[in-house]
């Protein structure tokens, strides 16, 4: 009776090589979802220096001056009458 059971480990085929690469193509992405997550929760302050340069007006930039709006001329709509 107990030679009649098989304790051996079941036969697994090795996986290819295209489920070794959709495998490992899976877990890159779950890693860089999980970057993409965590760089939207966790802010990253700014360096000083860039906060000083926005602070700081620039003398070789013009201010744009707003355009001022010329009235378009429009054309009244003609009315035409259907002819029946």
């Amino acid at each position: 009776m107990a030679s009649d059971l098989d304790f051996s480990p079941p036969e697994v085929p090795e996986p290819t090589f295209l489920e070794n690469l959709l495998r490992y193509g899976l877990f890159l992405g779950a890693i860089f979802q999980l970057i993409c997550v965590l760089a939207i929760i966790i802010p990253i302050p700014k360096s000083h220096e860039a906060e000083t340069e926005q602070s700081e007006p620039r003398s070789a930039e013009v201010p744009k001056k707003p355009k001022a709006t010329t009235p378009s001329t429009k054309r009244p709509k003609k009315e035409t009458k259907k002819k029946r």
